[in-house]
Parts: C-alpha cells; sequence; structure tokens
C-alpha cells in the first residue's frame, strides 16, 4: 500500500488520462483476457455516486462490487481522479441532439440548458466533479460544449462572445442545480417563518425586503427558474446581436 501511495503522490500523467478517457490506451498483447474495464468501472463508480454521493466513491468500495481487491482495479484506472473523469463521460454519453432547432438559437441554447439541468437533476454529485476548471475531457463532454457551440452559431457573435454566453448559460444552469441540491423542505419551512418573525418585529429597519416578502419575492408562483434566467440571458445576447447590425 505504501508503494501505491507513493504512485499517487506523482504527477498525473495527463496523456495518459486523455488516452484513457479517448479509448486510446495501449492493449495488453499478451497474458490473460481482462476481466473488467474502464467502462465497467465507471458504471458501477456512477451507481455508488448517485446512491452516496462522490465522497463515498473510493477505488476499494468500486473494487468490492466486482468481488475484487481496490489493487486490482488499478490495471485498468490509474486512480480516483481518473476515476471521476471517467464517471462524468459515462454520464454524458447522451449527447443532446439539437437537430430539432436548426438555426433557431435561442430553442436550441434553451434544449442544451434543459437537458443539462436534466442531467445535474439525475447525478447531483456531477456538480462537485465538473467544477468550473479546465480539466481533461473525452469524446462525450465535448460532445456537449460543441453542442452548446453549434446551437449559437446563428447568432452570429464572435467565438469568444459565443463562449461567454455558454459559460452564462452553464453557470446559471450550476446555480439552479445547487440549489435543488441544497433544498430541504423542512428547513426551508422553518426559515421563513423565523424569518418571518424576525421581519415582523424589524419591519422597519428592512422595508425594501418587508414588502417583497409580503408580494410573494421567495415564492414567484408560475415562474419557471430555469426560463426565466435564460430568457434574460437570450434577450441580452439578441441586444448584443442588434448592435452588431
Amino acid at each position: 500500500m505504501a508503494a501505491r501511495n507513493k504512485e499517487q503522490d506523482k504527477p498525473r500523467d495527463l496523456r495518459a488520462s486523455l488516452a484513457l478517457l479517448w479509448g486510446e490506451q495501449e492493449q495488453p498483447t499478451r497474458g490473460p483476457k481482462p476481466k473488467l474495464s474502464p467502462q465497467r468501472i465507471a458504471a458501477a463508480a456512477v451507481k455508488l455516486a448517485d446512491a452516496e454521493g462522490l465522497d463515498a466513491v473510493s477505488m476499494g468500495k468500486v473494487a468490492a462490487e466486482f468481488g475484487v481487491s481496490a489493487m486490482a482495479l488499478y490495471r485498468y484506472v490509474p486512480g480516483k481522479a481518473e476515476l471521476v473523469e471517467l464517471m462524468i463521460e459515462s454520464t454524458l454519453a447522451e449527447v443532446p441532439d439539437l437537430s430539432a432547432a436548426a438555426g433557431d438559437w435561442r430553442a436550441g441554447t434553451r434544449e442544451w440548458a434543459r437537458r443539462c439541468l436534466d442531467l445535474y437533476r439525475a447525478h447531483s454529485w456531477a456538480l462537485a466533479a465538473t467544477a468550473m476548471r479546465r480539466q481533461v475531457m473525452g469524446p462525450h463532454q465535448l460532445g456537449w460544449l460543441d453542442a452548446a457551440h453549434a446551437a449559437l452559431e446563428p447568432t452570429g457573435l464572435s467565438a469568444a462572445q459565443r463562449h461567454q454566453v455558454f459559460v452564462l448559460v452553464v453557470g446559471l444552469v450550476r446555480s439552479l442545480a445547487q440549489q435543488l441540491v441544497d433544498f430541504d423542505a423542512d428547513e426551508d419551512r422553518e426559515w421563513s417563518r423565523l424569518t418571518g418573525e424576525v421581519l415582523e418585529r424589524h419591519a422597519d429597519r428592512f422595508p425594501a425586503l418587508t414588502r417583497a416578502i409580503s408580494e410573494g419575492a421567495f415564492d414567484p408562483a408560475g415562474i419557471d427558474p430555469l426560463d426565466f434566467g435564460l430568457d434574460r440571458i437570450l434577450d441580452g445576447v439578441e441586444a448584443l446581436m442588434a448592435v452588431r447590425e
């Protein structure tokens, strides 16, 4: 185990990680046929994360699903970081087909965002696994990024502007997904009760907030937060398009 820990302390070989994600790693030509595969291991890890969260995923727990030791998995996956990348690639296997909205950049972007939110709802752990940072990406993850850029091409905006629109859209989706993860109905009711009592006693100190709450600010019936946020972003894109004309 000490040897394994030393190996994990070494800098990651990103080329090897890319080869793993793209199925381009060298295959052994001799020896027994592998009993497992990176894809099967990733699928088991996804199942575990869906049930218990990302922190619960370990090489040992995943190995137990196959009745082997953790050491046996390292033949297929170098470590936890690579495993998480494979898990993300697995969940993104169904790249959005936006052909029905071809040429309609608003409809295409809206469908992409809806599909993305659905994915985070199904796999809430993916929020932590796909933090907003540059990371090694496989063909499925790049496929999602490609679909988003394709949806925005009809705007005529520059590539840099289109990418910034994408960043805004995915930021909205992630924010809403995080709210869903954090939401607890019992805590929400208690928060509303206690906040209401405080504002009753101190309404004169927070007049605008008091009025907003009394008018339903925290209970916007009939408003879909994703549609509302997207409309504001996409209206801004249309305004930018008009300036360019």
